[in-house]
């Protein structure tokens, strides 16, 4: 066994075991969480470029069984070049978010605690084999998540999280049910197996129990994906969520979830399995393109910029569903690249919105008037964030849209490819009233009516540092040079990918 071997467990059990340290060195120091954090997630960043490196070097998956016990009674790691770009995406948000709660906070060392189990748990949804524990690493980011919402200030918080943890148990036990269905079916759990069963080796019952056992999952993860109209916990929990807390969430939670998703009905069912059942693809479609216009419509009308940016979530996320549905090679590559797009982008947005809050109070479409005489560095930031959301080309926006289009073209599937065209005139629509406010609407005093700690004015110090703005350029300038590289990732790094699940083949 190789030190590889290791990195994907070491990847997943550090961040839990580092979890414990918050409150155990609090017992003696107020303020111990952040360091650990720090020091865990600059680790595991640079151990996910270590792993990544290593799967696209040799071409090959690396495989780890925990214990050495076979898949059938063990866990299953697996890291290949489906999950490797997932886990450096978790490890770069999750250091880049820490910046900002270095000073906008929350501090407690529970909170820290809650921080890195949310990462171990993300870590475990991209690398995990097995359907099942894909379950118990969701339920462990999820738990997570619904403290972190829970820690902000006000009761608006503790209603987000306790509607987030309803829906999101309902989703979860949704997909479980779905799992345990696949192995009445099959007789295993373990995706590698079940990927050369269904539907080679099914038939008659068998076949029926593993379509029923798609739909529920489909269904889990359609909740946990805030696909229309299952949505409705999602605006909540970012609006209210802390300013510092909600990038994380925008850039991973849902973006584990969607990523799960594809794993699960490419990896898993197949192809294959997706094009023989009955209304199956063209339930997907319905579902995404449904969620990219009313997710689409609803954030065009939102006056607060979190939950503008809550509801973009809602139709980027159902592009990625409806490729999911188009069943070509292009298309799935375009989720991909979008959903990755879609993370580096919504995560750079949510932090810019904290950045602003923290340093004007403004909270509003209204209130960002005149923001880019005031913040120039924020103002430029976010707009190239913008551009790059609509899908402005070169901009990492651009490249994952372009491919779903193609994609949707060589299909025939001229809804999606309509869908696509509709979601850029939306996104442009919101976007614009952003930038037009920005740059050009007069400045105007803002009004507080938020929280005196959540404001920039406290004794007179600018509370964003350099280290924020630093993170802040990083994403703008990843946003457009990812943009060139779109080519590059598609041909030689999730090219051997697409070639193990055969999607050319259906």
């Amino acid at each position: 066994m190789s030190e590889a071997d290791l990195l994907p467990v070491a990847l997943i059990v550090t961040p839990i075991l580092a979890a414990t340290l918050p409150i155990a060195l609090g017992l003696r120091f107020e303020r111990a969480g952040w360091p650990v954090a720090a020091v865990t997630t600059t680790g595991l960043f640079a151990a996910a470029l270590a792993l990544a490196t290593v799967v696209y070097a040799g071409g090959e998956p690396i495989t780890h069984e925990l214990g050495g016990f076979p898949p059938q009674y063990g866990i299953q790691l697996v890291a290949d070049g489906l999950s490797a770009p997932f886990t450096v995406l978790v490890t770069a948000a999750a250091a880049g978010v820490l910046v900002f709660t270095r000073v906008a906070g929350p501090r407690g060392n529970a909170f820290y605690t809650a921080y890195l189990l949310l990462v171990g748990g993300l870590l475990g949804i991209s690398l995990t084999g097995d359907v099942f524990n894909l379950f118990v690493f969701l339920e462990i980011s999820s738990l997570a998540t619904y403290a972190l919402v829970a820690s902000g200030d006000g009761p608006e918080s503790a209603v987000a999280a306790l509607k987030y943890l309803i829906l999101g148990t309902l989703g979860a036990s949704i997909y479980l049910t779905g799992v345990a269905l696949l192995f009445m079916a099959t007789g295993t759990l373990n995706m590698n197996e079940l990927a050369g069963m269904v539907p080679a080796e099914l038939d008659g019952q068998q076949l029926a129990l593993a379509r029923a056992a798609f739909a529920f999952v489909f269904v889990g993860f359609a909740l946990k994906v805030a696909q229309w109209p299952l949505h409705t916990w999602q605006p909540d929990a970012y609006q209210h969520a802390p300013d510092a807390v909600t990038p994380l969430i925008a850039a991973l939670v849902s973006t584990a979830s969607a990523y799960a998703l594809g794993r699960v009905a490419y990896t898993v069912f197949g192809p294959e399995f997706l094009a023989s059942t009955p209304y199956l693809t063209e339930v997907v479609v319905t579902v995404g393109s449904t969620s990219v216009l009313a997710g689409s419509a609803l954030a065009a009308i939102q006056q607060d910029v979190k939950r503008m940016f809550a509801f973009s979530s809602v139709a980027q996320f159902g592009l990625i569903v409806a490729a999911y549905g188009v069943l070509t090679e292009t298309a799935f590559a375009g989720a991909v690249f979008h959903l990755l797009g879609h993370g580096l982008l919504k995560g750079g947005l949510f932090l810019a919105v904290a950045a602003v809050a923290l340093s004007t109070g403004a909270r509003t479409v209204d209130e960002y008037a005149g923001l880019a005489a005031r913040r120039p560095l924020l103002a430029g930031t976010m707009s190239v964030m913008l551009v790059a959301l609509v899908g402005v080309p070169p901009s990492v926006g651009f490249v994952g849209k372009w491919y779903i289009a193609i994609g949707a073209v060589e299909a025939e599937a001229w809804p999606v490819a309509a869908v696509v065209f509709l979601s850029t005139m939306f996104t442009l629509a919101y976007a614009a009233r952003l930038l037009e406010k920005m740059y050009f609407t007069p400045p105007t005093p803002v009004e507080a009516p938020h929280a005196p700690g959540a404001v920039a004015t406290d004794g007179g110090r600018d509370r964003v540092t350099t280290g924020m703005c630093v993170v802040l350029v990083a994403v703008a300038v990843a946003a457009v040079v990812f943009g060139f590289a779109g080519g590059v990732f598609y041909d030689s790094l999730l090219g051997p990918f697409l070639e193990t699940i055969s999607i050319g083949g259906v």
